[in-house]
């Protein structure tokens, strides 16, 4: 049974996978845009059977840059779109995660907004990510 760093580890090699882009399986002390922070958010046990598949649904956290740049909106909107940097597809990629789970899908955008971090004020996005595991 892989552990839910694993699964963390997986997800953010997957995203590793966007030129640029700064990833991190665990929150980190001191993010440096643009990053993308990996952390759960609920687990659903006994999906399948008793003690059978789980359902691990992670947070994936886009820091792009401060708010007032205009690099940091046109970064934003490239990490949401299905084009060559998307988070989706980058996510989706290796389902696996790399052999820790029997499928990944990155299932919402559900905000998009300003974070303060450090006294400055980021850009920033949350995914969903829904990973089935045993």
């Amino acid at each position: 049974m892989p552990s839910i760093s694993d699964i963390r580890a997986g997800i953010a090699a997957n995203l590793a996978t966007i030129t640029g882009l700064r990833t991190s399986a665990e929150i980190p002390d001191n993010p440096n845009p643009p990053v993308a922070i990996v952390s759960l958010d609920s687990v659903n046990y006994d999906k399948a059977y008793a003690n059978g598949l789980v359902d691990y649904n992670f947070t994936v956290t886009v820091i792009v840059g401060r708010s007032a740049e205009k690099y940091a909106q046109r970064a934003l909107d490239g990490y949401i779109s299905t084009g060559q940097n998307s988070i989706k597809n980058a996510i989706e990629l290796d389902k696996s995660l790399g052999g820790t789970a029997y499928d990944c899908r990155v299932t919402s955008l559900n905000s998009i907004g300003s974070i303060q971090l450090n006294d400055n004020t980021y850009l920033a996005a949350d995914f969903t990510v829904t990973v089935i595991a045993n």
